[in-house]
């Protein structure tokens, strides 16, 4: 059975299972509840294209984490996946590489949240549909403007990937090569 088919199933499970226990408890009687179940979404190749996501991210954030490590470099690494044609929502995943933070000297520096930029870039791109620090248009409150993330096109949305740890082409570097990953398998 397709994994689409098996998830129609299961919203359906769940659904009677709610229907069920509003009725046993009394709840039917009250006000109605909203019950929501998310959509299937549009299959690639058999499996939904979330799922697909997910079962990639590691291959591919194991990717960055090399690439990164052969750079030498430590920081944060997140990729997502934006269903459709327009960023509305996305589901994402990170790993640490060595460090999330970097801590300064200086006395007047607090440091970077690497992780935090990476979201910046991430940010940015899924906005501008174009890779970080393109300057396609000045940066917004909340960017940075920076590069070191990569976005491409699937057939279902958009892949980001973005880095933060190292100079940026090193971070443009560590970004496509967890893109590679996810464009390949999606």
């Amino acid at each position: 059975m397709k994994f689409g088919i098996r998830r129609q199933l299961m919203s359906g499970f769940w659904l009677g299972l709610a229907v069920a226990a509003l009725a046993i408890t009394g709840r039917a009687q009250e006000k109605p509840v909203a019950l929501v179940v998310p959509p299937v979404g549009v299959c690639v190749d058999g499996a939904e294209p979330a799922n697909l996501f997910y079962s990639l991210a590691d291959q591919a954030l194991a990717a960055m984490r090399q690439r990164a490590e052969g750079l030498k470099i430590k920081g944060a690494a997140v990729l997502a996946y934006v269903p459709g044609t327009n960023t509305t929502s996305w589901i994402s995943k990170m790993v640490i590489v060595g460090q999330m933070t970097s801590h300064s000297a200086a006395t007047n520096d607090p440091g970077s949240n690497l992780l935090g930029i990476a979201y910046a870039k991430a940010a940015e791109m899924a906005e501008t549909l174009k890779p970080s620090g393109s300057k396609v248009r000045p940066p917004m409150k909340g960017e940075l403007g920076w590069q070191g993330g990569w976005i491409e096109p699937c057939k279902s949305g958009w892949l980001i990937a973005a880095f933060s740890g190292g100079r940026s082409e090193d971070d443009v570097t560590v970004s496509k090569a967890g893109l590679a990953v996810l464009v390949e398998g999606m």
